[in-house]
């Protein structure tokens, strides 16, 4: 799981150590996502299955894609498709996607990169591997994320952020024993180079097996972590975790994390945002406020108003 690697960890700056009066947050729930398949048929894991949207705001949905090495001729991608009224956020960790959209936005991404499309008023757009990963096959592994929009941005232009991996800042545990890698808002004084509309943070982070990372994070936020790979436990009362679980954590300031001292490194998604608190209605490809909005967004679609495929 290479992402985005260091040579020397000790050379980057520290997350700090949490303040004698800093409350840890404790866990709520711990989450097994099931498995199912997506698009053409490539396998994932619903990262977010069993919990409730109100936890979840702005959050709508998070799979991990794969982790599965394709045999030549198998890996396989999604037809084009449309979204309204929220963000894809897609994440990749091992492979190559490739996306084009309606609005003429796309590239590929691969290990350590970041695809954040704001679909905002309507986009068609399409992902799949390149001709050549194909013909070749290969590592696929990566995380997709939808991100609500709040009300007054649900018809927002569409936009496209291409986020290299060499853009994502990065910082180390203050032992060295965990890489964070920060995506999207800010922690611990790092911020990310992702732009949102609702305030959130995005990290990725390695931590070596009997190594412990605690975060810093902004009250105001919900706070989830999702297991890439590895097992350990989150939180102060050491809750057991392993390779797709949610944790989901209450109200406080940190969020601890440790791995297990035997076996791989904990791989761990760390998210969390300021809550909408607005009303969801939600149908396929389209998160509105109301059913009335679903159905305009159905409308417009079949109508070709979201767009058109192009080559």
């Amino acid at each position: 799981m290479p992402a985005v690697t260091v040579d020397n960890i000790l050379a980057l700056p520290r997350i700090p150590m949490p303040d004698a009066t800093a409350v840890p947050r404790p866990v709520r729930s711990v989450t097994t996502a099931p498995t199912g398949y997506e698009g053409e048929g490539f396998p994932v894991r619903r990262a977010f299955a069993g919990l409730d949207m109100a936890s979840l705001d702005p959050f709508i949905h998070m799979d991990q894609m794969g982790e599965v090495n394709y045999a030549p001729g198998e890996p396989k991608g999604t037809p084009w498709h449309p979204h309204r009224g929220f963000e894809t956020v897609t994440y990749m960790i091992d492979g190559i996607m490739e996306h084009k959209d309606s609005h003429g936005g796309g590239g590929i991404i691969s290990g350590g990169d970041t695809q954040w499309m704001t679909a905002g008023g309507g986009i068609l757009h399409i992902e799949a591997p390149p001709e050549h990963l194909v013909l070749s096959g290969g590592l696929f592994h990566g995380v997709q994320l939808w991100v609500n929009l709040p009300r007054e941005n649900k018809m927002a232009h569409p936009r496209y952020q291409d986020i290299t991996g060499s853009r994502v800042a990065l910082a180390s545990s203050p032992d060295g024993g965990a890489l964070v890698r920060v995506i999207a808002g800010e922690i611990a004084g790092m911020q990310g180079p992702g732009s949102t509309y609702t305030p959130i943070a995005l990290s990725h982070s390695t931590i070596a097996p009997g190594a412990a990372l605690t975060l810093p994070w902004n009250r105001e936020f919900n706070a989830l972590i999702y297991v890439l790979a590895g097992e350990g436990t989150v939180g102060a009362e050491k809750r057991p975790i392993r390779m797709g679980q949610t944790a989901l954590f209450g109200r406080g300031d940190t969020i601890e994390m440790s791995a297990s001292t035997a076996g791989e490194s904990l791989e761990v998604f760390v998210l969390g945002g300021k809550p909408i608190r607005e009303p969801v209605a939600m149908a396929g490809p389209f998160v509105m406020n109301t059913k009335s909005e679903v159905l305009q967004a159905f409308e417009d679609y079949q109508a070709g108003r979201l767009g058109v495929p192009v080559e």
